[in-house]
């Protein structure tokens, strides 16, 4: 089946398979692609699918035709193993999916509810529909957000209510951003350091075929930053 896929138009075979997941609900086939030229004249790709997921080429390409078909191959092998029943958010999947949670994150992390939370609220999904959602918060935990609302005790059902929804777009990547911007001026490098390691984070799960949002959010934030640094 793997095979099969690398043989096909793959950027036709995922927009084809999109669109007939979506039933023809609107926005619910858009797939993104963003295209970069690298210091060395190599090619990467950035694919988002809809719901969220980001994946991106993980060979080296020469031409962005060819770093989008090879990331546009990543995100088909994930959306079609994605679809099997398996990857469906259920109870018993919710069940299994915390414990997992717990067994990396320690039993007494306060952020394992939240999450049992979230993946209650969204039934029926699969977890490549609900990858928006999870880098929302990630991306809240990152930069303190989330211990801010609890110190100013404000519920854990509270702040997934008022965040369920958003969508990561250029006005929360700016307020993120600034954020930071008042850390490097607290701090000094701490831009330049945060950067160096989500880049290094970036390429290693890029290079393995890894799902790519939260980690390439946080670079995009970091380059906002930056921007902030420069025109500030």
């Amino acid at each position: 089946m793997v095979i099969a896929l690398f043989l096909v138009n793959v950027k036709d075979t995922l927009s084809e398979f999109w669109i007939a997941k979506s039933a023809g609900r609107d926005g619910l086939s858009d797939i993104r692609y963003e295209s970069e030229t690298r210091r060395d004249g190599s090619c990467v790709c950035f694919v988002t699918l809809p719901g969220g997921s980001c994946f991106g080429s993980f060979e080296e390409c020469r031409t962005t035709s060819e770093a989008q078909k090879n990331a546009a191959k990543i995100a088909l092998v994930h959306s079609v193993f994605n679809d099997h029943v398996s990857r469906v958010i259920t109870e018993k999947f919710i069940e299994e999916a915390v414990t997992e949670a717990r067994k990396s994150s320690g039993e007494g992390d306060p952020g394992i509810e939240a999450f049992r939370f979230m993946l209650s609220e969204n039934l029926g999904k699969t977890m490549l529909e609900f990858q928006e959602i999870m880098a929302v918060f990630s991306l809240l935990q990152w930069n303190g957000d989330l211990k801010e609302m609890a110190d100013n005790k404000m519920s854990q059902k509270d702040v997934i209510s008022q965040f369920s929804h958003k969508k990561i777009d250029k006005n929360m990547r700016e307020d993120l951003a600034s954020n930071w911007f008042k850390k490097e001026k607290s701090k000094p490098g701490t831009i330049a350091k945060e950067l160096a390691d989500i880049e290094i984070q970036l390429q290693t799960f890029r290079h393995a075929g890894q799902e790519l949002r939260f980690c390439k959010e946080k670079r995009d934030i970091m380059m906002y930053a930056i921007n902030c640094m420069l025109h500030g």
